[in-house]
């Protein structure tokens, strides 16, 4: 077992790949972790990180295990960051395949000295998939990515790489969900790079549900290409892991194109949970949105960064950004940083943040009818959250994330 740097990258016979993995490395050993004065780590420091008894090698005569999701979906599943199963009956005008079967379309998105722990991924580039969804193709279930974690005695990390094509008019919903069973406090961390394209008239509903182990770490960095007319519509869950991070950026890269993205997040303990999103508006008539609420409890720390840029002569552009929270606990604790970055006139941009607890006049009225005081407060929390659950596009999957949370 060795710390994250001193990590040998796996060898392949395929050169393309083995040179590209060496120069990953290479980058990610020069960069490094993120340290105190890193301006996008400010309020999230990868503590955890930086121990040395992690292991590349997936624990041994560990189980799998099943998920139900309650509702049709096409299903691709991974036990351990290692593909399990794939769904056998997509639709002939969907292909799906390894991610090494992308080459030259991986990293198109990513500037690797900006992302290092992308760069650590690419260095152990293997396991993911390859998605493209044909011209005027309309998926008629959702998707849903399943990654089991079953940890053993070991501190194991593993790598997800996701290269994801919408071609012209194709539409899809696709869940994520990141599940753990097993120890409470077993130790691990995952690492997942997401790289999507929308083309023109492309429309993508994207969900996540993250609820990994109590004292995991999860990082995901999701990057989106949005073409003219297209609509990328995507909710996040957070609510496991000692250390958790979703990071979007989202290029609107033409005329029309939009995004939605709402995230909730619930914490207790000593857990950091970070959601950071950086929307560049590269285009006229374009268009963003983002709700996050989060809950938190105990000693936990939730954190928001979120920023707005809109290019020069990118006009009747319209951005908005909302982040409120709720503390429950004296020891709770809120890092909020909303941005806006504007280099053009004639555009309409709002940004937003609030933190409070729950109201006691309205603790008391419900107790006053009988209800226990911790029936009243979950009951307070699920409707302040409802706000985020209910921008769901489809029904099957709200329910199944209420039952959840």
């Amino acid at each position: 077992m060795t710390k994250l740097l001193d990590i040998e990258s796996p060898k392949k016979d395929d050169l393309w790949l083995e040179n590209l993995r060496t120069e990953a490395l290479k980058t990610f050993r020069s960069v490094g972790l993120p340290q105190p004065k890193t301006e996008i780590w400010k309020y999230t420091k990868p503590r955890d990180l930086f121990a040395d008894d992690f292991t590349i090698n997936a624990p041994k005569q560990v189980q799998s295990f099943d998920v139900d999701l309650g509702f049709p979906a096409y299903k691709i599943e991974f036990f351990n960051g290692k593909l399990e199963k794939a769904p056998q009956d997509l639709p002939k005008n969907v292909s799906l395949c390894s991610i090494l079967e992308a080459r030259e379309k991986i990293g198109s998105l990513l500037k690797l000295s900006k992302y290092p722990f992308a760069a650590l991924n690419t260095a152990f580039l293997e396991n993911g998939i390859f998605l493209t969804i044909k011209k005027n193709t309309h998926l008629d279930k959702p998707l849903v990515l399943v990654n089991k974690t079953a940890s053993g005695e070991e501190n194991f990390f593993y790598n997800l790489r996701h290269l994801i094509v919408l071609e012209e008019n194709a539409s899809a919903e696709i869940l994520e969900h990141y599940a753990y069973q097993g120890e409470e406090k077993s130790r691990y961390f995952c690492n997942i790079v997401s790289e999507i394209h929308l083309q023109q008239n492309a429309i993508l509903h994207h969900y996540k549900v993250q609820e990994e182990a109590f004292k995991a770490c999860h990082l995901a960095l999701n990057l989106v290409n949005v073409g003219r007319n297209a609509h990328y519509d995507a909710c996040c869950i957070q609510k496991g892991g000692n250390l958790a991070r979703n990071e979007s950026k989202i290029l609107l890269s033409e005329e029309s194109a939009q995004a939605n993205m709402n995230c909730a997040y619930l914490m207790n303990g000593w857990a950091t949970i970070d959601n950071t999103t950086y929307v560049k508006h590269l285009a006229p008539h374009t268009f963003s949105d983002q709700l996050v609420k989060g809950v938190v409890g105990g000693n936990a720390k939730g954190v928001f960064q979120g920023k707005i840029h809109i290019a020069k002569d990118c006009v009747k552009v319209e951005g908005n950004q909302l982040h409120r929270a709720l503390l429950l606990s004296d020891t709770a604790e809120i890092d909020c940083k909303p941005e806006l970055e504007i280099f053009a006139d004639d555009v309409r941009c709002t940004h937003g943040a609030a933190t409070g607890v729950l109201d006691e006049m309205q603790l008391f009225y419900m107790q006053s009818r009988g209800i226990n005081e911790k029936d009243a407060k979950q009951m307070l929390i699920d409707a302040y959250l409802d706000d985020v659950i209910n921008k769901i596009y489809n029904n099957d999957i709200k329910d199944w994330i209420k039952n959840r949370i």
